[in-house]
């Protein structure tokens, strides 16, 4: 695979949007107890430029959760590796992730932290890409809808590499 010569999404429409959606979760948690979980390793990134955007005390952690391996391939397999260390008892969860594809990895942290004492659990993504979907699920705050191609940069990975990028690229 080779990357693009053009950025699919520029630094400066990265950095916008981040601060957009930051002023929408602020307005929806005033007053209210937010945790952010960044999914590990893809969403680093995003939820670290997120929560600096976010004008609201908060808390923030990050969990991680397995289902591609080395591949560029989802294996449908979900493992949680990491938990949060904070306790979400009565707290409201956003899990912040890089990009929500086949959904299956984030229906199922929905399904898992929706079980735990959280109040309430939402999902922001960076990237929200319909094109592979399979399993249903709604994505609350979504930077950019995307459909084709292998995305890198900005935490975004191939094996474990591209993720420095300061920009989404594809790979073709």
């Amino acid at each position: 695979m080779q990357l693009g010569k053009k950025a699919v999404i520029g630094r400066r429409r990265l950095q916008q949007r981040v601060q957009e959606l930051g002023r929408l979760i602020t307005q929806e948690y005033r007053d209210r107890q937010l945790v952010l979980l960044g999914v590990l390793n893809g969403a680093f990134i995003f939820a670290a430029d997120l929560c600096r955007a976010i004008d609201l005390k908060l808390e923030i952690d990050f969990i991680r959760v397995t289902s591609y391996g080395a591949s560029t391939e989802s294996s449908g397999t979900i493992r949680l590796l990491k938990e949060p260390s904070i306790d979400l008892n009565g707290k409201d969860v956003l899990l912040v992730e890089d990009i929500v594809d086949t959904g299956t990895t984030m229906a199922w942290l929905r399904d898992h932290f929706r079980q735990s004492p959280a109040k309430s659990v939402k999902i922001c993504s960076l990237i929200d890409k319909q094109e592979r979907r399979i399993v249903p699920v709604e994505v609350d705050y979504v930077g950019f809808a995307l459909d084709r191609g292998f995305l890198v940069g900005y935490g975004l990975d191939c094996a474990e590499q591209y993720r420095n990028l300061p920009a989404i690229y594809s790979l073709r």
